[in-house]
């Protein structure tokens, strides 16, 4: 399971939104054995393509060492989906890095955007819950 504060379920759905017409990313800190996220790191997509996304390196190098020095680590990524729904494309499969990620995608597909998780191992895909909770119950 995935929990995330709703300041970052917002936070994450509004940069995905500003990415329009390209899909937008970003990544997710937190503790890897509860999957609860502590920091939400938009991050520039360098592909810069309405069906592609690749976290810009720096960016990805800033979440890295803000993460760690708050004592996380990264545990998953996002990204959006501009014309499909929130599941994972073969080329999302394919470039899956860490089998221990949450992979979270948000459709922008419908007037209300859809946002779903999944581990990705091996190529199988599996969906995980996501709970949206105050910063308190974090």
């Amino acid at each position: 399971m995935l929990t995330i504060s709703r300041e970052d379920y917002l936070a994450m759905i509004a940069h995905c939104i500003d990415g329009l017409p390209d899909e937008a990313c970003g990544l997710l800190a937190g503790d890897p054995a509860t999957g609860r996220v502590e920091a939400c790191y938009p991050t520039g997509n360098a592909a810069r393509s309405a069906t592609l996304y690749e976290v810009e390196p720096r960016d990805h190098l800033r979440a890295d060492r803000d993460a760690e020095s708050r004592g996380g680590e990264i545990i998953g990524v996002f990204h959006s989906h501009t014309h499909t729904d929130a599941y994972p494309s073969p080329t999302d499969v394919e470039q899956a890095p860490d089998p221990s990620w949450h992979y979270v995608l948000v459709s922008l597909r419908h007037p209300d955007p859809a946002v779903r998780s999944f581990s990705i191992k091996g190529g199988r895909i599996e969906e995980e819950p996501v709970a949206v909770v105050d910063l308190a119950e974090r």
